[in-house]
């Protein structure tokens, strides 16, 4: 029984170290581009805050949508990484689901 409350302990602290983890991932911001023409800034949490267009790209629409659609995914991919990076010291490097991973 006294395992069972140890490992209880344990659950309760990796939640609450999790807890700070988002809150920290929330405020953290990547930056993904797309040939240096347009640029995608958004949180650890997946929320765009900034979409940044050179003048050059509003020339070719289609290629305006392509450039964004880069953009996004290269702020998602970096948003990821850093959210998994973040998490390691929490699960112990385990891939944990439904960890925000």
């Amino acid at each position: 029984m006294k395992d069972m409350f140890g490992m209880m302990k344990k659950a309760q602290e990796m939640q609450r170290k999790m807890g700070e983890v988002q809150k920290e991932l929330a405020v953290t911001e990547v930056v993904g581009e797309s040939s240096g023409l347009v640029k995608v800034t958004m949180t650890g949490t997946h929320e765009v805050r900034r979409v940044d267009i050179d003048p050059k790209a509003l020339e070719d629409v289609e290629m305006l949508g392509d450039l964004m659609v880069v953009a996004c995914n290269d702020a998602l991919k970096k948003a990821n990484a850093m959210a998994e990076e973040k998490m390691k010291p929490v699960t112990g490097g385990l891939n944990l689901p439904g960890m925000g991973m």
